[in-house]
């Protein structure tokens, strides 16, 4: 976080309450140059709230549900 562009910034930003929130959000997000590493943050601790890495909750549950989906994949092979 130290490295993000969000350092500076009020933490309600990324804590939007609406969908024009969320994508304000996530054009912060779009060039940080920590970004992969604070949605990666965000997965493995299953964080529930707010935008990290450019990704909403629901991104987020996505990106999980596929992971989960490849490494169940992976492990019948």
């Amino acid at each position: 976080m130290a490295r993000g562009k969000c350092k500076d910034m009020d933490p309600a930003v990324f804590f939007p309450n609406d969908g024009i929130g969320v994508q304000a959000a996530q054009r912060i997000c779009a060039d940080c140059p920590v970004k992969l590493a604070c949605l990666e943050y965000a997965l493995v601790n299953r964080v529930d709230h707010g935008v990290w890495g450019g990704a909403s909750e629901r991104e987020r549950r996505r990106i999980l549900r596929k992971r989960r989906m490849a490494r169940l994949q992976a492990s019948h092979n």
